[in-house]
């Protein structure tokens, strides 16, 4: 099926004026009129610029219109997205046989060629109602402290909607919103209603806030879990010891067990992002020696390597 240009047919450019689109179609309904115009194919050339009027002069239908053309091109396949449904009516007579044979099967695929079922009942246009307007999706960052305590963010979005005249224009929308504490990074927020309006009337889309959270200088995130590297010094390794370490929320006190290697990994249950299941927080020990030691330093170290003469950390590489 053909994808149909119906402002190339009326000769009118797409932010025509009622009145451009009005004029026109009587300009060339004029010209290809079967009873005056000598032309072979008159008549298909007079339905077409028909079609073409019966969309364009309707701002409802034109703005149906104009979302579709970004599936199609004039001399190019077209089929209608999935799901599509027109909130677009005939008046009180409904869609007849008799419309079906003045439009074309483009036409059809957008706005008609919804015919009662065989029961002996009239054929005719079946009324869905009006359709849902669009689902928008936007973005919003957020520091960590203000995803773990919650906050009310400004968001800015654009939406479509219909002007007076039948054309689809943007509009940006700004939106006061609560974010609830604990949100996950790409975590979406779902509010009802504060979508693209309906272009037949029927209930607005809704607006879908994904979450975004920007890095932070100590902690990384991984789910509702916050990791974060605490270097501890040598000897609180080897003795075991009990130090302080940081939360998103607060500090809190962390024992280091006797012996600890560097890289080890602690647990702290419930310390992560809130929740209805609540994340932890996972702490990898680092040891970290002085750049530069004292003389009474030195000497120990070099006591304790005479000591631990047989520790060999190398041992499992086979040197």
């Amino acid at each position: 099926m053909d994808f149909k240009d119906y402002y190339a047919v009326l000769g009118v450019s797409e932010s025509a004026t009622p009145e451009d689109i009005k004029k026109s179609y009587r300009k060339l309904a004029r010209k290809y009129h079967p009873d005056v115009s000598k032309e072979a194919n008159a008549g298909e050339k007079f339905q077409d610029v028909g079609e073409a009027y019966e969309v364009l002069k309707d701002p409802q239908k034109r703005a149906e219109y104009d979302q579709l053309r970004q599936y199609g091109r004039a001399g190019g396949g077209f089929e209608p997205p999935p799901g599509w449904q027109s909130a677009s009516s005939f008046g009180d007579g409904g869609y007849t046989e008799a419309d079906a044979r003045q439009f074309s099967e483009f036409f059809e695929s957008i706005f008609g060629d919804q015919r009662r079922h065989a029961d002996g009942a009239h054929r005719g246009f079946r009324s869905r109602g009006p359709g849902r307007g669009e689902d928008v999706h936007a973005r919003i960052a957020l520091f960590l402290e203000e995803a773990f305590h919650g906050c009310e963010k400004q968001v800015q979005f654009t939406v479509h909607q219909v002007d007076d005249q039948g054309r689809l224009r943007p509009r940006q929308k700004t939106l006061n919103v609560k974010i609830p504490p604990g949100l996950r990074d790409g975590q979406p927020i779902r509010l009802k209603g504060q979508g693209a309006p309906s272009l037949g009337g029927g209930p607005p889309g809704d607006l879908f806030i994904e979450v975004e959270l920007a890095p932070h200088p100590i902690f990384s995130v991984e789910g509702a879990n916050v990791l974060v590297t605490v270097p501890i010094t040598p000897w609180e390794a080897a003795l075991g010891a009990t130090i302080t370490v940081p939360t998103v929320g607060s500090k809190v006190n962390l024992k280091v067990p006797k012996g600890t290697s560097s890289g080890r990994r602690l647990r702290l249950k419930g310390k992560g992002l809130p929740g209805k299941h609540p994340g932890d927080q996972l702490v990898t020990l680092q040891i970290t020696i002085p750049e530069e030691h004292s003389q009474e330093a030195e000497a120990l170290y070099r006591q304790l390597a005479d000591a631990e003469q047989t520790f060999n950390p190398r041992q499992k590489l086979g040197v």
